[in-house]
């Protein structure tokens, strides 16, 4: 049985037990979009299948470096950490190229830490979506930084002098993707294989850096792909004593690495048909389209600290590196924090390019389309488009966004589209997940201000 056919847990059991698995890798995206898993043995797997099993509900009260959060409420010393509920999605199921016969599956939580899993939060949005009688259309594009480096070299050099794969400045270059044609065939077949196939693959304009455009999918499908996709890109490269950084801006010389994701929206009927697309509308737009886009606009101040979700990413909004400054829209333009793609009824499309490579992909989309959906029920208007460089066009002060990760989580807790949109437990959970972010960065004294104060002063 091939992994993509499985839809149903009967369909889970038939091909483990076709291919005589002793164990299967499981895994979940915690709060940070990072995949944490285990292997568990042919009959606990077979048994949770059938009633779930349980997870430490530490993986939604600690950070990216496994330190626990001192001011949040779901979990925590308060709690002792227990089991929260799980449950095996079976129609997750992926082939494992560098396992060969191994399978993996995606799991979520289940109540009450649904209200918090990042999955199940997307879930809710894509629910609400279906409620107004659509469906969610989108593809994730992720730029990364490519280096012949390993987790011990990186650190062993202190983050410096790091040797990307190549040199210098050189976009769309198959000069490059010639010469590492080895590693781009790798990389190709293991997305073909683990189901997250890429529509494009290319260098970008930076030393060693690249950009995957994955296949649009359904909305929880494409999440899953996009999450997926960051973590085995990340495991082929270290196997071969190479390594790869979603970071949003690792480097002041270089552009910042986006995680752009490109959304439409179907009638949710037999016919599926696009509802961005009226061929009588200025540049193609639709009513629904522009009530989608003005709904992002408006509430991109708000929730950007579900899409910019660590201290770097503010790092990377920054004027005349390709990242937006602004809450602005514009039609094919790439210095707008929202590009109108126009074109024929299924291609028509807004591409969010506010969201950087390192945000949670679930969290990133449900911030995406939940504030998109907003703009279709308060029926709102975003205006005339953006023309020029947005960089240097004048806008209302309303469509500034936050400059730090405190002053974002600090919106999204005032925000009541967002308690709305996500619930109250979510905003107030991820707010000060975010809060104990910034906070860890103050602790640290960086070395700029070593160099400039340290015998000067």
């Amino acid at each position: 049985m091939d992994p993509r056919e499985v839809r149903t847990a009967d369909d889970a059991r038939r091909i483990v037990r076709e291919r005589g698995l002793s164990h299967v890798k499981i895994g979940l995206h915690d709060i940070d979009g990072l995949l944490r898993g285990k292997y568990l043995h042919v009959d606990k797997f077979l048994s949770a299948l059938d009633g779930g099993f349980g997870f430490c509900d530490v993986v939604l009260g600690w950070d990216s470096n496994d330190q626990l959060y001192d001011n949040v409420t779901y979990t925590g010393w308060h709690t002792a950490y227990p089991d929260a509920p799980a449950r095996i999605v079976p129609e997750s199921c992926r082939e494992l190229p560098t396992e060969p016969g191994g399978l993996f599956f995606l799991c979520e939580f289940g109540e009450p830490a649904a209200t918090l899993c990042p999955r199940g939060t997307l879930k809710r949005v894509l629910e609400r979506a279906r409620a107004m009688g659509f469906e969610v259309r989108c593809g994730f594009e992720y730029e990364f930084f490519v280096f012949a480096e390993t987790p011990e070299t990186i650190r062993q050099k202190g983050y410096r002098n790091l040797r990307p794969i190549s040199p210098g400045f050189f976009g769309y270059s198959v000069l490059r993707n010639s010469v590492h044609a080895e590693w781009y065939r790798e990389m190709l077949d293991l997305c073909e294989r683990m189901d997250f196939g890429l529509e494009g693959l290319h260098t970008e304009t930076g030393a060693g850096v690249l950009e995957a455009a994955l296949r649009a999918s359904d909305g929880l499908a494409a999440a899953d792909k996009a999450a997926l996709f960051k973590t085995f890109v990340k495991v082929l490269a270290q196997r071969r004593q190479w390594l790869i950084t979603f970071m949003a801006k690792w480097s002041k010389d270089w552009p910042g690495c986006g995680g752009h994701i490109h959304i439409s929206l179907l009638h949710a009927a037999a016919e599926a048909t696009p509802a961005f697309h009226d061929a009588a509308a200025p540049h193609g737009m639709s009513a629904t389209m522009r009530q989608f886009v003005a709904g992002q606009q408006a509430l991109m101040p708000e929730l950007l600290a579900m899409i910019a979700p660590t201290v770097n990413a503010y790092r990377r909004l920054v004027p005349g590196f390709w990242a937006p400054t602004s809450a602005t829209w514009g039609i094919e333009n790439r210095t707008a924090a929202l590009r109108v793609i126009p074109g024929s009824p299924k291609s028509t499309r807004v591409e969010y390019r506010v969201a950087a490579a390192d945000a949670n992909p679930y969290l990133a989309l449900a911030a995406a389309v939940g504030s998109g959906l907003w703009g279709i029920e308060n029926g709102l208007d975003p205006g005339e488009a953006l023309k020029g460089n947005a960089y240097a066009v004048e806008h209302a002060a309303q469509l500034d966004l936050p400059r730090t990760l405190m002053d974002a989580a600090a919106r999204l807790k005032q925000s009541r589209a967002a308690r709305a949109l996500f619930s109250d437990d979510f905003v107030d959970h991820f707010a000060a997940t975010r809060e104990w972010e910034e906070r860890e960065f103050r602790k640290h004294i960086s070395d700029w201000e070593l160099e400039r104060y340290f015998e000067i002063i």
